[in-house]
């Protein structure tokens, strides 16, 4: 569904944003709250390494509601699933204390099997549940690490199996998955300015190793493992244009 479309015909109706408390996932969250009635979060415990991004969500939360009157409003209820046994069969460098590496298969080791679509089917029933046909997720397929469950196909193919195993018609939404970390960066200003860049910039986390101790002028994170390299690679161009 476009952006247009979505601001047409989401009048009156409520989205659950997959919410981390990462970079993508906060610029998702304004992205809904621009667009929706109501808005839900929702956000998951797997045993992650960088489970530091999990106590980021409340205060994402409070500063995003700080930006806007219509946000604050729109703003609803919080949720949080523990799914342990995620993270217990997957053993992958996101769930234990080993280094980062690309393995045979091309994929790095950071990519636990099933994650997205685990994280989709328990969103929907949570919003089955909550009277919600609207999904909203951060996953992209432009600047990635080769997740194949972050690929536009992969979401498409799993709306349609949860549509029709819940015999209810969903619509997941996402705004990243044609743009690269550098509009991503741009989008966030398009939403909420540079109070939401700032936002983004000091309280989210997106660093797998889970480092909060080192500052840079992106954000906190080791700098060094993938998911740091994008991102500061991201407001470099992001910046870079807004200078020249």
């Amino acid at each position: 569904m476009s952006d247009e479309a979505t601001s047409d015909s989401a009048k009156g109706e409520a989205a659950l944003v997959l919410f981390s408390g990462g970079q993508d996932s906060t610029t998702c969250l304004a992205y809904a709250l621009k667009r929706f009635h109501r808005v839900e979060t929702i956000g998951f415990d797997y045993g992650q390494r960088h489970a530091v991004e999990l106590d980021r969500r409340q205060g994402l939360r409070a500063g995003l509601s700080a930006l806007s009157p219509l946000w604050r409003q729109r703003l609803g209820a919080d949720h949080v699933i523990a799914i342990p046994a995620l993270g217990e069969i997957s053993q992958t460098a996101l769930t234990r204390e080993t280094e980062i590496a690309f393995g045979e298969t091309g994929l790095p080791n950071t990519f636990v099997p099933g994650r997205n679509i685990l994280f989709l089917t328990f969103a929907a029933a949570l919003a089955y549940r909550r009277g919600v046909s609207h999904l909203v997720g951060g996953m992209c397929e432009t600047d990635y690490s080769g997740y194949p469950d972050c690929r536009d196909a992969t979401i498409r193919a799993t709306r349609t199996a949860l549509s029709l195993g819940m015999d209810k018609e969903f619509e997941i939404h996402t705004p990243l998955m044609w743009i690269d970390k550098a509009d991503t960066w741009r989008l966030a200003e398009k939403l909420g300015g540079e109070a939401l860049v700032r936002l983004i910039v000091e309280e989210t986390h997106t660093c797998y190793l889970g480092e909060r101790g080192l500052r840079f002028e992106w954000g906190y994170g080791c700098g060094e493992c993938p998911a740091c390299k994008l991102r500061a690679e991201g407001w470099r161009k992001y910046r870079a244009e807004k200078t020249a």
